[in-house]
């Protein structure tokens, strides 16, 4: 996948994306990642005092160390604000999306609007999705159960243009196949 960061996909639509990243990573960042991992010259990563660190960290830097170009956002969104341009042309401009469904997922209205465009490019411009089902089962994500369902009934009031959107985007990303983790 490295080599991947300069390929155009082959199409039969006039239309060939060029890629600026292999991988885009999508996560809830709560619990999802450390704040105690360091990166540094001589290891390329360090974890900290905090036992474990994230699955999020572990994967990114795995993925980094064996030359894979990954986006991974960094920056936190405010309550209310919308995803950054920036970011929505990370998503554009990566060729697989590795989505990692946590228990709280569903909470973060910007993972939803990130999902839905993720989905849109793999419609559109041939993305592949990877999903990662962790430590939370598919079934609840495709059905909205457990945390989901606690996640869209706070959604219904806040959010009702978009929920519908967001309701067969979690469908659909449930329905690809997959990595179901319990431990990690």
């Amino acid at each position: 996948m490295a080599s991947m960061g300069n390929e155009r996909a082959s199409s039969s639509s006039s239309f060939t994306p060029c890629w600026t990243y292999d991988v885009f990573l999508s996560f809830r960042g709560t619990g999802a990642r450390s704040p105690e991992l360091k990166v540094t010259k001589e290891t390329g990563y360090h974890l900290g005092q905090q036992a474990g660190g994230g699955f999020t960290d572990h994967l990114y830097f795995a993925l980094k160390q064996k030359g894979i170009f990954t986006f991974r956002d960094d920056e936190k969104l405010e309550r209310g604000k919308s995803i950054s341009p920036k970011l929505l042309k990370a998503i554009e401009e990566s060729r697989f999306a590795i989505v990692i469904l946590s228990r709280n997922y569903a909470s973060s209205i910007w993972c939803l609007d990130e999902l839905a465009k993720i989905i849109k490019c793999m419609k559109e411009t041939g993305m592949t999705i990877l999903p990662i089902f962790y430590k939370v089962d598919p079934s609840d994500v495709r059905k909205r159960t457990g945390t989901f369902a606690e996640a869209f009934v706070k959604h219904k009031k806040e959010n009702k243009k978009k929920e519908q959107k967001w309701r067969a985007t979690l469908r659909e990303v449930a329905n690809l196949s997959g990595w179901h983790l319990q431990d990690g």
